[in-house]
């Protein structure tokens, strides 16, 4: 038997030596919550000096430093985020709903109310409600053909 070091709570091995699936070397582990030592100290040496490095950052942008003007519009303007586009998609419910929801999209695609990407996230969409329907009847078919033939599932 292994020596238990009492810091330590031993872990199972197999018989090559591994660890057992789904335990770990390690099971007391880092507490959760607890954070790295280093970027703890970074955070307070910073903590400090942050309203005077955010007055550099904006005085140097301010002097047509590039750099430090993409930092500063990048912090006081968030990244664009996608926007609803006015287009609704028209609804589905049969297979038949499919050739219509893609005109639609195509259209709008064209006239640019909505961007190509957009289109392509529309028509994934339909797509994958296309693929939903013919799995669904691909099931139904087959629980039919088990019926009539006798076949208990």
């Amino acid at each position: 038997m292994e020596p238990v070091i009492s810091q330590q709570k031993q872990v199972e091995r197999d018989e090559i030596g591994q660890f057992v699936r789904g335990s770990s070397g390690n099971p007391a582990g880092r507490p959760p919550g607890a954070r790295n030592h280093a970027t703890l100290l970074a955070e307070q040496l910073f903590d400090g000096a942050s309203g005077a490095l955010a007055n550099k950052a904006v005085q140097l942008a301010m002097e047509g430093n590039i750099v430090a003007l993409r930092l500063v519009l990048g912090r006081i303007i968030a990244p664009r985020r996608h926007r609803a586009s006015p287009f609704a998609l028209p609804p589905l419910v049969t297979a038949a709903d499919g050739a219509p929801a893609m005109a639609a999209v195509a259209a709008a695609a064209a006239d640019g109310t909505v961007s190509a990407e957009e289109a392509a996230a529309f028509s994934h969409i339909v797509d994958t409600f296309l693929r939903a329907l013919d799995a669904g009847e691909v099931e139904a078919r087959l629980q039919r053909l088990e019926s009539v033939n006798g076949i208990v599932a």
